[in-house]
């Protein structure tokens, strides 16, 4: 694990949630059949996100523009780092800068940076960010062992969906954006974190637990809103998730990718069922553990 005692006080608490402006009113012209009706609504709101980042004696560097819903932005920026594997588990953040309104998140690290590794053809969005990418065999050789991690009930894997819907409170405003949780292997949830991208809320997720020195999740759960995507399973790998959740489908690359890193992957997650798409062995089928 990272030793948060490596990472300055001032640096973590810098990096926490910044308040910020996740949702925005917009007027609307609502149609029905009784007419139409002026009125305002809320949208979740999309804005980009420069992640710089440096060590000793550099300049800081721009590694990637990505659309994103501001807030936790500077674990975003650690998150995304750690996630393309520009940063490993021995190199400590020992500063952090966060520049809202001009959009840029800024990292210093301990060591040399070097972000040659990434090459993308263009900024990420917030649907895809893994855009530009060289190679796929370079993306799945980014990552940490996945470790056994525990063994849960059905019922515990039934309650997850809820219980991150209860987080989702930018959700209850808009009805337009991703959530991403960590869970515990008893279902509490550990942590929430929302985003027009989903790839941003993981991202988020890793980059707070990177700064408390929380990784590797491999007791962990994650909890994703919506579809499972490559990108998805490839930042779990990273972060040492052994369970991958979802609310919806995987992709026919998610469940490849999942099979070949040892990662349980678990979507349409509602009701009572859900459906088990690799390494079934974590999930006990019955009530009980």
């Amino acid at each position: 694990m990272n030793d948060p005692k490596s990472i300055p006080a001032d640096a973590r608490r810098r990096a926490a949630s910044h308040p910020a402006r996740e949702v925005e009113r917009v007027a609307t012209r609502s149609v029905g059949s009784e007419g139409a009706v002026d009125g305002y609504d809320w949208v979740a709101v999309e804005a980009p996100l420069e992640i710089r980042a440096w060590g000793p004696g550099q300049e800081p560097a721009s590694v990637a523009v990505t659309m994103r819903t501001p807030g936790s932005d500077l674990e975003l920026a650690v998150g995304f780092l750690r996630t393309e594997g520009l940063i490993g588990p021995g190199v400590a953040v020992v500063e952090a800068d966060c520049r809202l309104r001009a959009g840029v998140a800024g990292v210093a690290l301990s060591r040399p940076f070097d972000g040659s590794s990434l090459r993308r053809n263009f900024p990420a969005t917030s649907s895809c960010g893994v855009c530009g990418k060289a190679t796929l065999d370079q993306v799945t050789s980014r990552r940490e062992r996945i470790e056994p991690g525990p063994t849960v009930a059905r019922a515990t894997i039934l309650g997850l969906a809820e219980s991150l819907r209860a987080a989702q409170r930018a959700f209850d405003r808009t009805g337009g954006i991703h959530a991403a949780g960590l869970f515990d292997a008893d279902g509490r949830l550990l942590a929430a974190r929302e985003d027009v991208g989903r790839h941003n809320a993981v991202d988020k997720l890793v980059g707070r637990a990177f700064l408390d020195g929380d990784l590797p999740f491999s007791e962990r759960i994650l909890m994703v809103s919506g579809r499972t995507s490559f990108e998805i399973l490839q930042k779990a790998a990273v972060a040492g998730a052994p369970i991958v959740c979802a609310v919806s489908a995987p992709s026919s690359l998610a469940v490849a990718v999942a099979d070949q890193l040892g990662i349980t992957l678990i979507g349409f997650l509602h009701d009572d069922r859900f459906n088990i798409y690799s390494h079934p062995g974590r999930v006990v089928a019955s009530s009980h553990r």
